[in-house]
This record gives C-alpha cells, sequence and structure tokens, in this order.
C-alpha cells in the first residue's frame, strides 16, 4: 500500500464523483423526459426494467471480469461507453429525434455500463486504502454520494427549464471524460496477484460456479446476500409508492415530492458523514442490526403520521440509516474476501441490491391500487424489522462481523485462501 494513499484515494473519488454526476444527471433528465411526454405509469415500468434488468444480468460476468482484468480499466472502459452512448444520443436529439424507443435503448446501455462498473469499483477500493480506514473512506465516499443523488435531480431539473435535452447529454460525456482522464493520470493502483493468471483464457461459467461456490462455502456472504435481498425487496414500498402516499395523503403539489427526495439524500449524507467520524460497533453485524430496525421502525411511522413535516422528518431519519446498513457489509467484504473472488461477491451482492427493488415493484404496484400504501407500508416495516432476528442470531454473521481479523484470512472449515 502506498504511503500517499489519502492523496491516492481522494483522486479516485473525485473522479468517481464526477462520473456519477453526470449519469444520474442525464438519468433523471431521461426519466422525466418520458414522465412529461408520455404521462403514462406503464411506460414508467418499462424505462424502470429498461433501466435495472441489464444490470442484473452482465453483474455476474463483470464480476468475473474484475477478478480477472485491471480493474481500473474496467472502470474506464465501462465510464468510455455510457460516455459513447450519451454523445451518440446527444446528436440524435439535436436532428430532432427523440423517440421513446431510442431513450429506452440508451437507457439499457447505460445499465449495462453501470451494471459492469459497480463490481470493479468496490473490488478496487482496498487495493489502494489500508484496510484499518476502510470503514472511514467508504462512510465519506457514502456521504458524498449521497450528496451527488441530491445536486443531481436538482441540477437536471433546473438545467432542463431552459436548455434543451441534448445539452445534458454533453455534460455527461464532459463529465466521464474527466472522470476517466482522473483515474488514468493521477490514481495509482498497486499491482495485485491474481488467480490463474497463467491461464489466459477465461472460462467465464467456470469462473462462475467458483465465485458462487465461494460464497456458497463462506457462509456469512451468503446469509448477508439473501438477508439484504429481503430487506430489499420489503424497502421497495419506501423507495417507490411514497410518492403515491403523498399525493393521495397529503396533496400533488410538487413541491412535496422534491421535499422527500431531498430529506431522504440530506439524511444520507449525514449518515456517511456519521458512520465514517463513528466507525460502527466492533462487531459491524451490530450495526446493520441497528440500521435494519431504525429504518423498519420509519417504515411504519410512515404509514401512520398525518403530518406532512413530521412525515419528511421521518424520511430524514430513513436516509441516515442507509450508510450504516450498507457501509459495514462493503467493508466486511473489502477486508475478508479473498481478493481473486472480490469481484464476483460485489456483483452478486450488487444484484441482490439494485435490481429486486425495482422488480419486487411488480407485485407492489398493482398492490397499491388495490390496498392503501399506509397498510403496505406498515406491513414492509414490521417485516423489515423482524429481519433484526436472523441477523442477530446467526452465529456465523456475528463471527465474520467481528473487526479484529486481518484481512483475507482464511475460515478454519476451507482451505487457506490467497491474497
Amino acid at each position: 500500500m502506498e504511503a500517499n494513499w489519502k492523496k491516492n484515494t481522494a483522486f479516485f473519488v473525485a473522479g468517481q464523483t464526477l462520473s456519477l454526476f453526470g449519469t444520474l444527471l442525464v438519468q433523471y433528465a431521461i426519466l422525466w423526459h418520458i414522465t412529461l411526454k408520455t404521462q403514462s405509469g406503464s411506460m414508467m415500468t418499462v424505462f424502470t426494467i429498461a433501466g435495472f434488468l441489464p444490470m442484473f444480468f452482465i453483474s455476474p460476468f463483470a464480476g468475473v471480469w474484475a477478478d480477472r482484468f485491471n480493474r481500473k480499466n474496467i472502470i474506464n472502459i465501462a465510464d468510455g461507453s455510457i460516455a459513447l452512448v450519451s454523445l451518440i444520443m446527444a446528436v440524435f436529439l439535436l436532428f430532432g429525434s427523440d423517440s421513446i424507443t431510442i431513450l429506452l435503448i440508451c437507457a439499457v446501455v447505460r445499465s449495462l455500463g453501470q451494471g459492469t462498473q459497480m463490481p470493479a469499483v468496490g473490488a478496487l477500493l482496498p487495493q489502494i486504502v489500508p484496510q484499518e480506514h476502510l470503514t472511514k473512506v467508504n462512510g465519506i465516499l457514502s456521504s458524498i454520494q449521497a450528496g451527488t443523488t441530491l445536486a443531481a435531480p436538482m441540477a437536471s431539473g433546473a438545467l432542463m427549464t431552459f436548455a434543451p435535452l441534448e445539452i445534458l447529454f454533453f455534460i455527461d460525456v464532459v463529465t466521464a471524460v474527466m472522470g476517466i482522464s482522473i483515474l488514468i493520470f493521477f490514481v495509482k493502483i498497486p499491482a495485485m496477484e491474481k488467480q490463474g493468471e497463467e491461464n489466459k483464457k477465461i472460462e467465464y461459467f467456470n469462473d462462475l460456479k467458483e465465485g458462487f461456490h465461494y460464497i456458497k462455502e463462506h457462509g456469512y456472504i451468503l446469509r448477508l446476500v439473501l438477508l439484504t435481498s429481503v430487506f430489499m425487496i420489503c424497502a421497495s414500498p419506501s423507495a417507490f409508492l411514497t410518492p403515491l402516499q403523498v399525493i393521495r395523503d397529503f396533496g400533488n403539489e410538487v413541491w412535496r415530492l422534491t421535499a422527500i427526495e431531498i430529506t431522504f439524500s440530506m439524511g444520507m449524507m449525514a449518515g456517511g458523514i456519521f458512520i465514517g467520524a463513528w466507525g460502527g460497533f466492533k462487531n459491524r453485524v451490530y450495526t446493520m442490526t441497528l440500521a435494519v430496525a431504525v429504518y423498519g421502525l420509519g417504515v411504519i411511522s410512515l404509514g401512520l403520521v398525518n403530518n406532512f413535516f413530521v412525515y419528511i422528518a421521518i424520511f430524514a431519519g430513513m436516509g441516515i440509516t442507509m450508510p450504516l446498513f450498507n457501509t459495514p457489509i462493503v467493508v466486511l467484504f473489502q477486508s475478508k474476501v479473498d481478493s481473486a473472488f472480490m469481484g464476483r461477491v460485489f456483483s452478486v451482492f450488487g444484484m441482490a441490491s439494485s435490481v429486486l427493488m425495482p422488480l419486487s415493484m411488480l407485485v407492489f404496484g398493482p398492490v397499491a391500487d388495490i390496498v392503501a400504501i399506509d397498510t403496505i407500508l406498515i406491513g414492509t416495516g414490521i417485516a423489515i424489522v423482524l429481519l433484526c432476528i436472523p441477523f442477530m442470531a446467526s452465529t456465523i454473521l456475528r463471527d465474520a462481523g467481528r473487526s479484529i481479523e486481518p484481512p483475507v484470512t482464511a475460515e478454519p472449515a476451507h482451505e487457506p485462501l490467497t491474497q
């Protein structure tokens, strides 16, 4: 690990933040453009699927690439591919073509790029950050990402009021080029010893099989993926149905919808700063469990309150819990998973955390037209709180959550792992 890891990490985070800002800027622009043009709930469902489902299918292969190829190059290629699609889309728009089909194709390609990039970013960070600082760095990164998530929709909305849509796509190209340049010229990645380096031919399905076998053999990973999957499914109504709940319960003013998005993002910023400064409990599973309990209670409260300002205060509190849940999981993987399998582990975790929420809306969406959203939130909130039981009851999870182990060591029941 280089002595100037702080400078190295700062450049990496800066580049990824620029790239993320441009990506979110265009993502919101496409979403709102389709909404305004079609005013169709069905089209919004199609766009959501187009934006998430490709990520689901590419993630396992992206995990293999992150374990077998240079992660820095993977991130840059994914960023560059997204920027190229944005450039092509901007040209189409300049010539007056804003077909919904073209926008959906754009969303699919961008989703493939994001699905390729995410495992590589998660697996690369431990190469440049000492293990004892991973929690703090991931907390800071989470806070910065939350701030970007807060700023992007506001910037996108402001730009769309006086600039044509193609301008936002050009901005995405510029931010991507800046992010790629920073990663190429300013971020130095230490060399990593890789398994199977002598075998240049990649057998994808064999590598996938080995990755899933690794997850199965290391029970704490499998349990975290399964519990996270259940959490994401139960949390999806609070993420996707609350705007509709606000309209039904409090009024259809735009500022109310903006308020819940902004307060949640502000809560996430505060949560990222908090977990970065605090570091969490010595056992990371306790921090995750606390976050699950508070988030679940918040979801229940959303179904009970009838004052809008109390409602958005609850939203801010729920936002604080997200870095407290995600950061310990990411640090746990970064500090314990064999580097040769880290990309595949992050890809599987990314599949669970990124895709199940929108897909579960295929169920919760139609149910919301039959059952009151308040009732759905109370029910899913109770289910989230009950998830604390398997988190705390699992001896394997609690053992893995202790932060005293050295990085990437073998568990007693398995063969030694190589760094």
